[in-house]
């Protein structure tokens, strides 16, 4: 392996790393918009100066994706009833997306998000991610929700992607 190609697989998991924390801050970031009711430019504008650095050690603590930390706060705030929409077919017919608790739905609404709008994203990754963030924050039913109502909506919106084989799957982004 030339030394070309081993610099290549470690900017792809300083990227898979930065993309994950911007994730965790979307998420965290979406929590506080809909919980304060504050503005998403408002929230763009202080949230990853003001929290993410406490969110991580001082001495290599994680990088962040700004762009796509960015991408995901504005996409989920700008297509929210839409997504809110994808959210709602792909759920159980007896809950619904309103009766959530609120952190349950930002994780949905992002990982909807993520799935209908960064194809450069695999499905699979998406999904993964996003189901690794409930698993943070919620027990094993909540995750168990997360995962069933994400992969729905990425069979609905990717389904070539969702009927490859796992082992045909797209490096990790």
């Amino acid at each position: 392996m030339e030394r070309s190609d081993e610099t290549s697989g470690s900017d792809r998991a300083e990227m898979h790393s930065a993309r994950r924390t911007a994730r965790l801050a979307a998420v965290q970031a979406l929590y506080q918009i809909e919980i304060g009711g504050e503005s998403v430019e408002l929230v763009l504008r202080e949230f990853p100066e003001r929290l993410i650095p406490n969110m991580f050690d001082e001495n290599g603590g994680s990088e962040i994706d700004r762009d796509f930390f960015t991408s995901l706060v504005c996409g989920v705030a700008e297509r929210r009833a839409e997504i809110d929409q994808i959210v709602a077919k792909a759920m159980m017919r007896d809950l619904a997306i309103e009766r959530l608790e609120p952190l349950l739905k930002v994780v949905m609404r992002a990982g909807a998000y993520e799935l209908m709008a960064r194809s450069d994203v695999p499905a699979r990754v998406a999904l993964a991610e996003h189901v690794s963030i409930c698993h943070a924050f919620f027990g094993e039913r909540e995750t168990g929700l997360v995962n069933g109502v994400l992969d729905r909506i990425a069979r609905m919106l990717r389904p070539e992607e969702m009927e490859a084989k796992a082992d045909d799957a797209a490096p990790a982004a």
